[in-house]
């Protein structure tokens, strides 16, 4: 068994900071990239942002430059540094790991519970 558990959402005005963290743990072998994703209602799901395990960061441009990514490999965890925060992000987040159990198991991959992002004008 994996899970995946996020922290750190919250309600903040326009302009101001949250940060995002997310934890796996349980049966794992190795975990390959780390990610957010994010879903406001009435939309679907979109990547925020990921980050392989080797560092390399790829991050939707409506964020680009206000949020950072980033991980610490020892203890498999993923973080969301989210600055200069729109009403627009307003959003339920979710923590996305792929991750193998084993080493002839193939990768699948895990979500977190998501936490909501309120980001009032």
């Amino acid at each position: 068994q994996v899970q995946l558990e996020e922290s750190g959402g919250g309600s903040v005005q326009a302009g101001g900071s949250l940060t995002l963290s997310c934890a796996a743990s349980g049966s794992i072998f190795s975990i390959n990239t780390m990610g957010w994703y994010r879903q406001a209602p009435g939309k679907q799901r979109e990547l925020v942002a990921h980050i392989t395990s080797g560092g390399s960061t790829n991050y939707a441009d409506s964020v680009k430059g206000r949020f950072t990514i980033s991980r610490d490999n020892a203890k498999n965890t993923v973080a969301l540094q989210m600055n200069s925060l729109k009403p627009e992000d307003t959003a339920v987040y979710y923590c996305n790991a792929a991750i193998r159990t084993g080493i002839i198991v193939t990768l699948r991959s895990y979500w977190g519970q998501g936490t909501q992002v309120t980001v009032s004008s």
